[in-house]
């Protein structure tokens, strides 16, 4: 059995659904004993997950005897007891059972869709219909109104001082990874990545087979103190909110970081994913303000607005924007034209501003509310990770737990909460730590969750 394909729902944790389905296959006699399963990386591109989701269902099945793994070979399907399943088919009698329908979903990247400004926006994509332009191919390098009003949103809201030209649009970060490696990899070949780090970042970087290197961080910020040791000139951070930690850099790491990029005559990939939501001071200055002959600027507006209009934009230095166009001159955007004028405009009539200032208030109301339930709920058990800006804090819990056990114990309970070692390499966490998101959840939703969570938990 080299692959397999079934439909997948929104409603219960992936892993689960992959597990019950192998399970029920072993059990009904459609899998062999001694059947090698698909391989996890298989298994994931056949079902459009992530190879973490593919790897815990697997785990499941382990730990509980239905399939063994043979090294490096896989996994097989074991020899099954009758009375595993016997066991398996029988009603599982909890007083907890109807929980599981509750569905409280903790997903981080989502937005709130009570306050999306949908009047407004369906007014100007309206609008947008009825130009001319709009009825042809746009420009390869994203709509020229657009990337001005970017520019001028750059240098009120991040102190980064640029122009349309060197402004590129996309349909995401890793779309513009997958790009920009392409010319990169001309003259390097290795990248320094944050560990924790965006997962994403990293896929695509290995798109173009770079070698990755390491920097650690920590809750107190990023370690470089052995930046000079390293091979790699390509840098990729998030220093504004950082990802997954939540941290800021200070000004001194930043300086220490450009310095290092100018002396090596190489570059930093400074990712400004959601530098518009912080709720303790107003927003760091770019790292790209301070020095944008080194640093290339990527923003995105799937965080502060809506993932699925699929606007992310990257700012160019002079060294590389040429090169750039020449390149991919012949290639056509991959961002809708519909929404980036509309973009434009929603952005020039002033809604953008007056969005981000009603978001923050939303957000951070959001985020006082969860910190104040987690720490109700659970006292001096957990350390509160990243509450001071961003859309989700990481929950470390002093629980005896492993991190599968409690995300398994959650989705039992109706909650899905997501896991923080898929953003590791080698700096592991000490403790287990999990990922919850509060965008898309109403204060009503977020208490029901966090109690249910102390319920699963404890």
């Amino acid at each position: 059995m080299k692959n397999t394909i079934f439909a997948l729902n929104e409603n219960t944790p992936k892993y689960k659904q992959i597990y019950e389905q192998f399970k029920f296959y072993m059990e009904n006699g459609n899998i062999s004993v001694n059947e090698q399963l698909p391989s996890i990386r298989q298994l994931a591109d056949s079902l459009s997950v992530s190879r973490n989701t593919t790897l815990n269902a697997y785990e499941q099945l382990l730990a509980e005897g239905y399939i063994r793994s043979d090294g490096r070979k896989g996994y097989f399907v074991n020899d099954l007891d009758p009375l595993l399943y016997q066991s398996a088919k029988m009603p599982i009698k909890s007083e907890k059972k109807e929980l599981r329908d509750a569905c409280i979903d903790f997903r981080a990247g989502t937005v709130d869709q009570e306050h999306f400004p949908l009047k407004n926006w369906r007014r100007l994509t309206n609008q947008v219909l009825t130009l001319q332009h709009t009825f042809q191919y746009g420009d390869p390098f994203g709509e020229e109104c657009l990337r001005e009003q970017i520019a001028a949103y750059l240098f009120q809201s991040r102190g980064l001082k640029t122009n349309a030209n060197n402004i590129i649009i996309s349909s995401g970060t890793q779309q513009m990874l997958i790009n920009l490696g392409k010319i990169l990899r001309e003259n390097f070949s290795s990248f320094i990545v944050e560990d924790p780090g965006y997962v994403g970042a990293r896929e695509a970087l290995k798109f173009h087979d770079f070698t990755l290197e390491t920097v650690p961080v920590f809750e107190t910020g990023t370690d470089f103190s052995n930046l000079n040791q390293k091979k790699s000139r390509l840098i990729y951070v998030t220093p504004s909110h950082q990802s997954p930690i939540g941290v800021s850099m200070s000004i001194q790491e930043r300086l220490k970081l450009i310095n290092w990029a100018s002396a090596r005559q190489g570059f930093i990939i400074e990712d400004d994913y959601d530098s518009e939501f912080r709720y303790t001071q107003q927003p760091f200055p770019a790292l790209a303000s301070i020095d944008l002959t080194r640093v290339i600027y990527f923003g995105n507006f799937s965080k502060s607005f809506l993932p699925g209009i699929r606007i992310s934009y990257m700012v160019l230095p002079e060294l590389l924007i040429n090169q750039y166009k020449k390149q991919f001159s012949l290639f056509e955007c991959p961002t809708s034209l519909l929404n980036q004028i509309a973009m434009a405009k929603f952005m020039k009539d002033g809604e953008w501003n007056r969005h981000l200032k009603r978001m923050r208030l939303v957000y951070k109301r959001k985020m006082n509310y969860i910190v104040s339930e987690l720490k109700s709920q659970f006292k001096q058990t957990i350390t509160i990770i990243g509450e001071q800006s961003g859309l989700f804090v990481l929950v470390k819990l002093r629980l005896n737990r492993s991190e599968e056990w409690l995300i398994n114990q959650a989705s039992l309970y109706g909650v899905a909460v997501y896991p923080t070692s898929i953003y590791t390499i080698e700096n592991h966490m000490n403790e287990p730590t999990i990922k919850l998101g509060f965008s898309n959840l109403t204060c009503e939703e977020i208490q029901l969750g966090v109690q249910l969570l102390k319920e699963a938990w404890t």
